[in-house]
């Protein structure tokens, strides 16, 4: 009986000593391959920058296309532009307002509202809601051109679709981002100047006295004239993932996804650079 016993199974399971781990040099390929796959994606927007800037100071140049992209880029995208402006001028001015009144510098509220909007706000978010519409209408667009040999077609007859399609959309992006910088800037102060008025009096050309008193050209030009490089960004990364689009209709939505969340990235990195430069070379 107490062999029969020692024989029974006392419920205990040992467990294989091995461990399902991933190798080693596995997961050093899958890095390696990222880090290609980055610096090669870069190569390319390189590369296709330069053909881009070839084509585009090489006559004959596409007024035409150019002058349709100024009115799709810039008239289209101006409503929803001076709406994003007149927001943020409605919340800056609600913030403002309390957080001076905290401190005992309420006369302040008309040159902090036309600062914070000028150099900061206004330009940022300018680009970020040019990058939504104008990127993803850009990058949907010449996906599809692209998934339908589209592209292809416009070569085989003698046209440079670098000239064409892309030249024409970066220099409209960049040629249109100040001047709609300009406009929700001009939103924000009224809707701003509006919103304060309905709390306290204060008329317009005391706002706008006391907000612009003592502003220099270096404190409003380059913050308004940096979105030129937002244009470039936006312009050329949509182009960029349109025009290099496979796989169909899964492609082309995954382009217009990339341009836009791409461009909204690398705009936000670059306004860190510029603030710098502006602040060095514009003291």
């Amino acid at each position: 009986m107490s062999g029969l016993g020692a024989t029974e199974d006392t419920g205990i399971r040992v467990r294989p000593s091995g461990r399902n781990t991933m190798p080693a040099s596995v997961i050093v390929d899958s890095i390696s391959k990222i880090i290609g796959n980055f610096f090669e994606w870069f190569g390319d927007l390189g590369i296709f920058f330069w053909q881009v800037v070839r084509a585009a100071v090489t006559p004959p140049y596409e007024w035409r296309e150019l002058m349709r992209q100024l009115d799709e880029i810039g008239s289209k995208s101006f409503p929803l532009v001076a709406l994003a402006g007149a927001a943020i001028g409605v919340v800056i001015s609600l913030e403002a307002r309390y957080s001076l009144s905290r401190f005992g510098a309420k006369s302040l509220f008309p040159s902090t509202l036309v600062y914070s909007v000028i150099e900061v706000m206004g330009p940022i978010i300018t680009g970020l809601v040019v990058s939504g519409r104008v990127g993803a209408g850009i990058g949907a667009e010449l996906a599809s051109m692209k998934v339908t040999e589209q592209i292809d077609a416009i070569e085989a007859s003698a046209i440079n679709p670098y000239r064409l399609l892309a030249a024409t959309r970066i220099v409209a992006c960049m040629a249109m981002l100040p001047l709609l910088t300009i406009s929700a800037d001009v939103c924000a102060l009224l809707t701003g100047w509006f919103a304060q008025a309905l709390v306290e009096p204060l008329s317009f050309h005391q706002f706008i006295e006391s907000g612009f008193h003592g502003a220099t050209f270096n404190a409003f030009f380059p913050p308004t004239f940096k979105t030129v490089v937002y244009g470039l960004i936006i312009g050329l990364v949509a182009c960029f993932q349109g025009m290099r689009t496979k796989g169909g209709a899964e492609g082309v939505g995954r382009a217009a996804t990339n341009s836009v969340v791409l461009a909204s990235l690398f705009l936000i990195l670059a306004d860190v650079v510029l603030v710098k430069f502006i602040l060095v070379v514009f003291p």
